[in-house]
């Protein structure tokens, strides 16, 4: 076996540990806790005042679609930063990647506005 077939099958190998090890400690806590249901335990909880109404109501579709542009050029924005340090061994390469990268994400960005989503009220 190669040595680069070996370094992934070690990979593996400490991935199937570590799923083995959540599952073990999961099934282990599923054993060991204790588990008596009361209605006050099924309640929901409003920060310590007595709840009032349907526990179930509709968010506005508009905070999710917010946030989730939000998660999406955050984590975009962390792909810059590695390339801003190693710019110098990118070249001239590098540089038209991520103009090429930037470009996809205001074009994301400019849909994002033209459709609306960015009005908060």
């Amino acid at each position: 076996m190669s040595e680069f077939l070996r370094s992934y099958l070690t990979v593996a190998i400490f991935g199937l540990v570590g799923l083995a090890l959540v599952g073990a400690f999961l099934g282990l806590g599923r054993i060991l806790r204790p588990d008596h249901p009361t209605p006050q335990k099924l309640e929901s909880y409003e920060s310590g005042v007595d709840p009032t109404g349907d526990t179930w109501s509709q968010a506005n579709i508009r905070y999710y679609i917010f946030a989730l542009l939000f998660v999406i050029f955050d984590v975009e924005a962390v792909f810059i930063f590695p390339w801003a340090i190693r710019l110098d061994a990118y070249g001239a390469f590098g540089l038209i990647e991520m103009g090429i990268f930037i470009f996809i994400l205001l074009l994301g960005l400019i849909y994002a506005w033209r459709k609306g989503v960015l009005r908060w009220a």
